[in-house]
């Protein structure tokens, strides 16, 4: 599975991009962004951004949902307070600091969760999976969006050189699709419904895990 990130180091980095994420990645990973939301808007509800970041995907949502956002980085998270302060997002329940893998959370409490760019970025990826799955209710969804890395040819080459300096930066860019088919394997109650490409490039996917009603 190759060397695997440190929590700390985790979010270090995150602190350092907090003043300059926007700007940076706003409209990198906008498609990304958007498509998740419309995807989670299709059940609607009671929804967890996991990796809420500095809040910036908290205006696209409808204001019939109840959002609920995470963050390991406590920078990031101020400025996302900021930024629902600053819209009137009434429908934004609480944003907290909070360790992935470990969610303050009871069972099957949200209707949908939302991980965009973070499962290559947690030190376990599996065991944020396994949170995900206990979190969501029967007939809820969990949503990703996220780097896939490739399979072979000049790209897969590249991740694997430039992962080193990634895993610095607090991601994995090598990281594989079979990890989260495999998890998805050995939990009968889930199903994959969907794993699109994105643009740019087809880099990133939408993937839509499914959680069985009964």
């Amino acid at each position: 599975m190759g060397a695997e990130l440190d929590r700390n180091a985790v979010a270090k980095a995150y602190a350092r991009w907090a003043p300059v994420y926007d700007f940076v990645f706003g409209a990198v990973f906008e498609r990304g962004r958007k498509a998740s939301i419309a995807a989670a808007e299709r059940i609607g509800g009671r929804i967890l951004e996991v990796g809420v970041g500095t809040g910036i995907s908290l205006p696209d949502y409808a204001r019939s949902n109840r959002l609920v956002g995470i963050d390991i980085s406590e920078p990031m998270l101020r400025k996302a307070m900021g930024r629902v302060r600053e819209f009137g997002l009434t429908y934004v329940e609480a944003l907290s600091v909070m360790d992935v893998n470990h969610l303050a959370f009871p069972d099957n409490s949200f209707d949908v969760v939302i991980a965009q760019y973070v499962i290559t970025a947690v030190p376990d990826p599996e065991a944020a999976l396994d949170e995900f799955m206990r979190v969501v209710r029967p007939g809820g969804e969990i949503i990703l969006v996220n780097h896939i890395g490739a399979e072979q040819g000049l790209r897969r080459s590249f991740e694997l050189a430039f992962a080193p300096v990634a895993r610095r930066l607090g991601w994995r860019p090598e990281f594989p699709w079979a990890r989260i088919k495999a998890w998805v394997d050995v939990h009968p109650t889930m199903r994959v419904l969907e794993r699109k490409p994105m643009p740019p490039l087809g880099h990133f996917s939408l993937i839509r895990i499914g959680k069985l009603a009964s």
